[in-house]
């Protein structure tokens, strides 16, 4: 009697499906493990020193900011590639002065490129966060940016400072401890890259031909006192300047950032007064064409005096709770004596409507330092506007930003005052606080 052969059991049709995905996806990874895949971020964390805004009155807070930098592990010459950065742990939490609503937060720093290439990636967060209470954790988007590579290797990222800005305000956190590079980008040449150099053996042989030593210093000097002599422009470091205003409705305070330009023009400096990042809103409506910013730049080191330099008015209407902006404000320093010269924010005034606003700075610091040249006619005596504007006095030469009015209890308290400011001229309010500049 034969024996029945026993059947094997067909793998089921499921099983066989999820094999066969499994060997397309092993094949896929096959395929792809060189191209871009993420970099595995390894987190890191370092010591950090946060500084509140000075209109907090709060002291610096030292914490730990822990960070995950995610970009492409591997990547070509000519690629752009988007690097994230997520925020573990910032270093400092929400002071005991308000709570943060939904939305109002909005991280940026600044990520360093090495190794293969040397860059500062700027990185930037959207504003978005949940509502966050008094002394609770801040809780930060993540940033995000875009580096473009051009040599071959490996480039390595590492985190740096970055700032918290909140309601107008900047919390500033700057490391202070090396710290660890967070993901490597492998790059390779591109398509149509040029292969490494070579030595030209016709150079190598040169020196030995011809051994003449004067070609040699020619082109160490040249540079050098091209540089030295050439420059035109010259760009100013932003201020923090501290106003105590005087308006016709009363005394504010307001503190707004400065920074001071300048180009060359012959013996003379074209100068530019900016105001950046500060908002007020105004409290009625203020037509066009009514509002004229003056200042007088005030002069130390080698020169004394002010320069007087101002804005256009306001080329459309400002309406009721619109921020008030500070145009650029221009003049021409001439100086008056031959060395170092200092340029500080000085003493702001605001006409509008038939009324005069005047901000005096309860400390000023310095700017932008120039190399001058007396020239006939110029600053130096202390005493008048190198560009003929009339002076308006004495200013400490080692500035400072104002406080846009909130004391000590930040900027919502601001807010309030100047939602609480009187009547005046028939319901014709003014109120001076530095305005965001339109980018």
């Amino acid at each position: 009697m034969s024996k029945r052969r026993r059947a094997t059991p067909a793998t089921p049709a499921p099983r066989r499906r999820a094999g066969a995905a499994a060997l397309t996806l092993t094949a896929a990874c096959v395929l792809l493990g060189v191209g871009a895949g993420p970099a595995q971020a390894a987190e890191v964390s370092y010591a950090t020193e946060c500084v509140p805004p000075s209109i907090s009155g709060l002291p610096p807070v030292q914490g730990t900011t822990k960070v995950e930098i995610t970009a492409p592990a591997t990547a070509k010459v000519g690629d752009e590639v988007e690097v994230v950065w997520k925020f573990v742990q910032a270093a400092s939490k929400n002071p005991d002065l308000i709570d943060l609503p939904a939305n109002s937060v909005q991280p940026s720093g600044t990520l360093k490129a090495a190794g293969a290439q040397s860059a500062d990636l700027a990185m930037q967060g959207p504003r978005e966060n949940p509502a966050i209470p008094k002394g609770g954790d801040m809780v930060l988007s993540d940033m995000k940016g875009t580096l473009k590579l051009t040599t071959p290797g490996e480039v390595t990222l590492t985190p740096d400072a970055y700032a918290i800005n909140a309601l107008s305000t900047d919390t500033k956190c700057t490391p202070e401890e090396a710290v660890k590079s967070a993901a490597t980008i492998n790059v390779t040449p591109g398509e149509g890259s040029p292969p490494p150099e070579s030595p030209d053996p016709t150079d190598s042989a040169t020196p030995t031909t011809s051994p003449t030593p004067t070609p040699t210093p020619t082109p160490t000097t040249s540079p050098t006192e091209g540089d030295g002599g050439g420059q035109t422009d010259f760009t100013g470091k932003e201020v923090q300047v501290p106003y105590e205003c005087k308006t016709p409705i009363g005394d504010k305070d307001a503190t707004s950032p400065v920074q001071i330009n300048a180009k060359k023009n012959g013996g003379s400096f074209d100068l530019t007064v900016q105001f950046k990042k500060s908002v007020m809103d105004s409290p009625a409506d203020i037509p066009k064409d009514s509002v004229k910013p003056y200042m007088e730049v005030v002069l130390g080191g080698a020169d004394k005096g002010t320069v007087h330099v101002e804005g256009p008015t306001n080329s459309e209407d400002i309406k009721s709770g619109e921020p008030i902006e500070i145009p650029d404000l221009t003049g021409t320093y001439k100086p008056g004596a031959s060395g170092e010269s200092t340029l500080a924010p000085g003493i702001l005034t605001i006409e509008a409507l038939g009324t005069t606003t005047t901000c005096t700075p309860a400390k000023s610091e310095v700017s932008l330092t120039l190399d001058t040249t007396e020239q006939a006619g110029g600053a130096s005596g202390g005493s008048g506007s190198s560009s003929g504007g009339t002076s308006s006095g004495g200013t400490s030469p080692d500035g400072g930003l104002a406080d846009t009015g909130a004391d000590d209890h930040g900027v919502l308290k601001a807010l309030a005052l100047v939602a609480g400011t009187a009547v005046l001229l028939g319901g014709a309010v003014f109120t001076f606080m530095p305005g965001r500049r339109v980018r």
